[in-house]
């Protein structure tokens, strides 16, 4: 249903249908939450949004207003259509799993932005063969002249969005990034909810 405001819960996934030409409105609803974004052909989930292909067309680092996001068959899929955070994301930083808080110290299961990706698509009947890197939304990566990258704190305020435009039909999914060892969701805070909707572009 579009304008429905639809919560990705903390820690947690959600997969959307989107139709070409609509978009998806993904909203930081508390100013400090990263949400992994991915996008599959909804008729051939074997394409999907490529951070490496979009990085080549672009040669940007970040996408901005205007700009398409692009598959691994060199197809625009998503486009920004607008942008009201301060245009901070990333498109370097793999999904978190399991193994990576391992790396981190966990000794138990934490929960992580590629089983959210899983679990997203099976309640829509879907399933990727493997896990793309994702459009980090809101995700603050500062890079230097060096090659140096920092995980900081997003620099998003409370409902803070972006509208993507779709391309193509697609299936789209979120992650509200549940990690909580490193400062990528705000120095002091847990992660918590965000939200989408789903809109109608104007023909």
């Amino acid at each position: 249903m579009t304008n429905e405001t639809v919560t990705i819960p903390a820690r947690g996934g959600k997969a959307v249908s989107i139709r070409q030409g609509q978009a998806v409105k993904v909203i930081n609803t508390h100013g400090e939450q990263v949400v992994d974004t991915w996008a599959f052909n909804a008729l051939d989930m074997t394409e999907f949004m490529s951070m490496d292909a979009t990085r080549a067309t672009l040669k940007k680092l970040i996408a901005g207003v205007g700009d398409s996001y692009y598959s691994n068959r060199r197809k625009p899929i998503l486009t920004v259509e607008e942008d009201t955070s301060p245009g901070i994301h990333d498109t370097l930083m793999a999904a978190c799993d399991n193994e990576r808080y391992g790396l981190l110290g966990c000794t138990d299961y934490h929960d992580n932005c590629s089983d959210n990706l899983r679990s997203g698509l099976q309640e829509l009947g879907a399933e990727a063969a493997w896990i793309p890197s994702p459009l980090n939304l809101f995700m603050n990566i500062p890079w230097t002249q060096e090659g140096a990258l920092s995980f900081e704190a997003p620099v998003t305020k409370s409902g803070d969005y972006i509208i993507l435009r779709a391309e193509q039909d697609v299936i789209v999914a979120f992650s509200a990034c549940p990690q909580d060892i490193l400062p990528i969701n705000g120095q002091h805070t847990e992660p918590t909810e965000a939200h989408y909707q789903i809109i109608d572009m104007p023909s």
